[in-house]
């Protein structure tokens, strides 16, 4: 038995695939019980008998979606700083007041729209913001500079 937070990661009719996002370990599910790919679960795993290869959802206590916009306002002032601070290709990380993170990359200013669009897309950030028990994600970019807000 497993119990935590899980990314689907892949799902279709028959099946579907979750990954922990505590630890990142995979599990696919023998079937798919209304799944959609990029929902996160608080869920109870269980391996199916007789092999235990294949998992089943034997509690499922919320199902939800964390949206990831890409904001067309540019990173705050905050995030600006603390990017003048850092060299290409650096990340910092700041708790937000309250609840949530920022993380702020900085990137070659010609590639600043390529890197946001890459953050929304990437899958990390929906397990990222589930691993910290956010609602929603939002991206800002301007000038070699992504910053990437997991709010409540």
């Amino acid at each position: 038995m497993k119990q935590g937070t899980f990314l689907v990661t892949h799902a279709d009719e028959g099946s579907a695939v979750v990954q922990d996002v505590a630890d990142s370990q995979v599990h696919t599910l023998a079937d798919n019980p209304g799944l959609a790919v990029g929902e996160v679960l608080e869920a109870t795993l269980e391996p199916e008998p007789p092999m235990e290869v294949a998992w089943q959802v034997t509690t499922l206590d919320t199902q939800r979606s964390i949206p990831v916009e890409h904001s067309e306002e540019p990173p705050t002032q905050l995030a600006r700083e603390l990017a003048g601070d850092q060299p290409v290709g650096d990340l910092t990380t700041r708790e937000r007041a309250g609840e949530g993170e920022l993380h702020v990359l900085t990137v070659p200013p010609e590639q600043t729209a390529d890197a946001a669009a890459e953050v929304v897309d990437d899958e990390e950030t929906i397990a990222r913001a589930a691993r910290l028990g956010v609602a929603r994600v939002e991206v800002r970019a301007a000038d070699g500079v992504v910053s990437v807000r997991y709010m409540p």
